[in-house]
């Protein structure tokens, strides 16, 4: 999405990461790859499991609870018009930007 957040600006769009890492873990993140976008800290995963993205997953049989990416395609008034939790980095933000009017 950084890569691409100049198209995503030019059509309006706002563009926010959620993660239930702290704030500081956040911005090593943001520093580390030079963010474009807000990435938000949510620790108590009150936004995250308000979205439904705090779910069960299972790795190599193991199950545990964890969060499922997937990014939404949000209106003005809030409605969610879009959404995708099969997100692949590196196809996501090209899909999301053909969603863009």
């Amino acid at each position: 999405f950084s890569e691409r957040y100049p198209q995503f600006t030019e059509k309006g769009a706002v563009i926010l990461g959620v993660s239930k890492d702290s704030v500081s873990s956040h911005k090593r993140f943001e520093e580390k790859y030079g963010l474009a976008f807000t990435l938000l800290a949510d620790p108590e995963r009150e936004v995250i499991e308000a979205y439904d993205v705090w779910k069960e997953k299972k790795n190599y049989g193991k199950v545990s609870m964890g969060v499922v990416r997937t990014t939404y395609l949000i209106d003005e008034q809030g409605i969610i018009i879009k959404a995708n939790d099969k997100v692949k980095a590196a196809d996501d933000p090209e899909n999301m930007l053909k969603e863009l009017v």
